[in-house]
């Protein structure tokens, strides 16, 4: 049963006096979609109330229910809210945990998520899916604040960690704790581990002077150091020996990298068989795996929103999308300065990159590189601006559009909702290693492959691609072993840098036709040649001579389920036929070339090796772009985006811009007042 199922009885109107509520929209919509009402003022016989948890105010709503004799509901953060603290910014959380018995922080009464753990999680499909979650948690280093710098350097491995928290923090309070219990603790780790490192990790609220802590400067010397940076959580748990803590979250993280921490309060997951206990919990009998200790905080107690789609969802898409969030943060803290950017793209870019701060863009790559250097920021460069003979000193990030773009052409100034950022080359040039090549070449992490299939899947059944255009029904092609021969720009960066002998959309029909002297060639101009915005259209002679067909707006798309193989030199529509299960030969050496999917006739570089489709796909679909979601206007996972490309509800280019296109197109050699 799911946290909505566990709000069953709770009452549908809930009413309360904290005016911080009135401001919470967050907590009154997730409450919408679970079908209950928030409300200001007095109950009514048959409501209930709702309170913050044990909040200073919270008196207020106690005091109301036990007079009217009406169910009083706690509400908390789940242990995934946000990148930043709410106090820090005050940044909504992703979940939230209702509670009609108590709270999960206050062991002086049995909680919903002490019931569900004592007497529940009898459900395998929850439970199968609590170790991959785990795993996912861990591998992509997510917690309840996400603010951290995952590169900064944690103590050499083998200390002892113990867990400050901030001054009259109510998990404390409430679990039977107090000032004196950390004393104690900071004295046992000293006393029980005489040889040890001891690490004391500073609260995230502490070290950004939000609250204060229990433990600093004064409690440092010898072999106490005082951690304040903000040091990944889970790079902290993965060196150190043993973990102690009084009720800190970063207690149930430690479990979930298999320590058994010591525990001097009474938190949500003590008592359980997977701590040592100070102050033990006689009713919590019941021996947990950490896996259903996980089911039980994570999957079923919390209520999960996805703020892009408006829904409530399982705790998978809440991933996916903090996931989207937490890379844009530590992507963008430290700010970009962008070049090569034609004006009517510095919006999206600013909208994708600026998040965190603002992007600052200069025209001149030489003046951006120091402005860069000088402000300690790296430099976005759209790869096909870079000059030859730049050398930044700036770490250098180059920018492409991804491989789900739009529902319209770039060369119509449709901005985009992907874009790619490559620090090593970019995908398209095989002549330097890229990202992208790294990612194919590596493991996919926990969960990858499923959601790679399970993208691959809505890809199909919507019938999605790169420009999504609009395109009438298909005529009745030809019978015979139909192969499909995509035309290309000419002056594409991906031909110039990365086609063979074949380079133009000529001698590739030739090449296709001379090995295929019977077959039926269905040649497909490419839509920015169709619209007379780039080079590479064909003469008619020539396409009557070697062609079979000719589709200049088909829906490439619904070609691909009718052809029996393709013909490219380094199209992206061969990266969709293979994603369709359709054969494709290259001439040139794409991204999706030489691992051993493709039948290569083109120099594939030896550094590549052999991969299958779903790693393919989860590099580039999943790792290596950056999402936009247009309508709530954040990062967001490509499932978002699949969603608004199958629906179609995308803003769509004015008159003016469409006027820019035609004048970009024909007007080139004005391309400098562009940048």
């Amino acid at each position: 049963m799911g946290a909505q199922g566990l709000l069953s009885g709770v009452p549908r109107r809930l009413w309360h006096q904290n005016l911080s509520f009135l401001r919470d929209r967050r907590l009154h919509r997730v409450l919408d979609l679970a079908g209950h009402e928030l409300r200001f003022g007095l109950p009514r016989p048959g409501d209930g109330v709702l309170v913050w948890g044990c909040s200073p105010t919270a008196w207020r709503g106690e005091i109301l229910a036990r007079r009217h004799g009406l169910p009083l509901v706690r509400v908390e953060d789940a242990f995934l809210r946000s990148v930043h603290p709410g106090r820090a910014r005050g940044e909504p959380p992703l979940g939230l945990i209702f509670d009609p018995l108590g709270i999960h922080f206050n062991s002086r009464n049995p909680s919903l998520l002490e019931h569900t753990l004592q007497n529940g999680l009898q459900d395998s499909n929850i439970l199968d899916r609590a170790a991959p979650l785990i795993a996912r948690i861990t591998y992509h280093g997510l917690s309840k604040y996400n603010n951290f710098d995952p590169d900064l350097p944690v103590p050499d491995p083998g200390f002892i960690l113990v867990a400050d928290q901030t001054r009259g923090d109510a998990s404390i309070l409430h679990s039977g704790a107090s000032a004196a219990t950390f004393r104690r603790m900071l004295t046992a780790a000293l006393t029980e581990n005489p040889d040890a490192r001891i690490v004391i990790r500073t609260h995230p609220e502490t070290a950004a002077g939000l609250r204060r802590g229990h433990f600093g400067s004064a409690d440092a010397g010898g072999r106490v150091t005082l951690l304040t940076a903000p040091v990944s959580p889970h790079r902290l748990l993965a060196a150190a020996s043993a973990v102690y803590t009084v009720s800190s979250q970063l207690g149930f993280e430690a479990i979930l990298h298999g320590h058994r921490p010591r525990v001097f309060g009474q938190p949500f997951y003590a008592g359980w068989g997977l701590t040592q206990d100070e102050a033990p919990l006689p009713r919590r009998t019941r021996r947990l795996t950490a896996e259903q200790l996980f089911a039980g905080a994570m999957i079923v107690a919390p209520l999960w929103y996805d703020p892009c789609r408006d829904r409530l969802c399982p705790l998978e898409e809440a991933l996916d999308q903090l996931e989207a969030e937490v890379r844009a943060f530590r992507e963008d803290r430290r700010g970009h300065v962008a070049t090569g950017m034609r004006l009517w793209k510095r919006g999206r870019i600013q909208a994708i990159f600026g998040g965190h701060k603002a992007v600052r863009f200069r025209s001149d790559p030489q003046a951006a590189d120091r402005l860069a250097q000088m402000t300690g920021r790296s430099l976005l460069v759209w790869a096909g601006k870079e000059p030859r003979d730049f050398r930044p000193t700036a770490a250098c990030l180059r920018v492409e559009d991804g491989f789900l773009r739009s529902r319209g052409l770039g060369a119509n100034l449709v901005p985009p909702l992907s874009l790619v950022t490559d620090d090593r080359g970019i995908y398209y040039d095989p002549t330097r290693p890229s990202r992208l090549e790294e990612l194919i070449k590596a493991p996919l992490p926990p969960g990858g492959r499923y959601r790679a299939e399970r993208l691959l899947a809505r890809l199909r059944a919507e019938g999605l691609s790169k420009y999504n255009l609009a395109a009438p029904p298909l005529p009745p092609l030809p019978a015979g072993h139909r192969i499909l021969v995509p035309g290309q720009v000419e002056d594409d960066a991906s031909i110039l840098l990365g086609a063979g002998v074949v380079r133009t959309n000529l001698g590739l029909l030739k090449a296709a036709r001379q090995a295929n002297p019977g077959a039926i060639l269905i040649y497909k101009p490419h839509p920015d040649v169709v619209a007379g915005l780039r080079p590479g259209a064909l003469a008619e002679a020539d396409l009557r001579n070697l062609a079979d067909m000719v589709l200049p707006v088909a829906d490439p798309i619904a070609l691909l389920a009718q052809v029996h193989e393709v013909w490219t030199m380094t199209s992206l529509l061969g990266f969709e036929a293979l994603l369709r299960g359709v054969p494709v030969t290259c001439l040139g050496t794409p991204f999706y070339a030489g691992w051993g999917l493709t039948r290569d006739l083109g120099r594939v570089p030896d550094r590549r090796g052999r991969t299958d489709l779903a790693t393919l796909a989860h590099a580039a679909l999943i790792a290596y772009p950056r999402y936009w979601d247009p309508v709530s206007r954040r990062p967001c996972p490509p499932e978002v985006v699949l969603d608004r490309l199958a629906a179609g509800a995308i803003p769509l280019p004015g008159r003016l811009h469409r006027l820019l296109a035609r004048l970009q197109g024909r007007f080139a050699s004005l391309a400098p007042l562009w940048r």
